[in-house]
């Protein structure tokens, strides 16, 4: 199952508290957040930046997530406060995704990251969790062992981009085949879902992509 949390870009004139808005949680509240309707919202404007942060307050993982915006954002403020960038339209922007399946949950951070270069980045990185037995899935831990998942999944990965981008043999088998590219993911009943950021296998003016490969098609998996 899909939930989406938020989505498009968006820049807000101050860091506020909405009407309704409880009291934010722990992790929401450690990055300067406040909470309303199960999202968690981070939102800064300078003249010389915009930041916005939304995620949702229900992953059991939490920790790990919140460290990982809390990193992103200070590498981000790190260049954006810098004297010789004032001025400039820098922007960071972060929605996120939810998933479940009957033993996991998942959700895909989308950030899109616009610090004056030639062009604007944007990646994926997600969470999953294991509820039944209380711990983070990762590719190493997804499949069952001595299973060769690469082998099931980069056929389907390879057919599908290139067919919806219509860049035919655009992506290297080596690249294709490297497990390294297929860190970001999510899991439902049906399929796991893998997200791939502008320019990891395809190029950059293809834009950020994923691919929906069902578990009918994939090695026994573990959750």
């Amino acid at each position: 199952m899909r939930v989406p949390v938020a989505a498009g870009v968006l820049a807000v004139a101050v860091l506020f508290t909405a009407p309704g808005a409880a009291a934010a949680p722990a992790g929401c509240g450690e990055l300067g957040g406040t909470a309303q309707d199960g999202i968690c919202r981070i939102a800064e404007t300078t003249p010389g930046y915009t930041l916005d942060v939304r995620f949702p307050l229900d992953y059991p993982g939490e920790g790990a997530m919140v460290d990982y915006l809390a990193q992103t954002r200070e590498g981000f403020l790190n260049v954006a406060r810098t004297p010789e960038t004032r001025g400039r339209p820098y922007e960071l922007d972060v929605t996120a995704e939810s998933f479940r399946s009957a033993r996991t949950r998942s959700v895909v951070l989308t950030l899109f990251q616009n610090v004056g270069g030639a062009h604007p980045s944007t990646w994926y990185r997600s969470f999953t969790y294991d509820v039944d037995r209380g711990n983070p899935v990762t590719f190493d831990t997804l499949f069952a062992p001595g299973t060769a998942p690469m082998d099931a999944i980069f056929p389907i990965v390879q057919r599908e981009l290139e067919t919806t981008s219509g860049l035919g043999d655009a992506i290297a088998t080596g690249d294709g085949m490297d497990p390294a590219h297929y860190q970001n993911f999510a899991v439902t009943d049906d399929a796991v879902i893998f997200y791939f950021g502008r320019g990891e296998l395809l190029p950059s003016y293809a834009g950020a992509t994923s691919v929906s490969v069902p578990r009918t098609a994939l090695p026994p998996i573990q959750v």
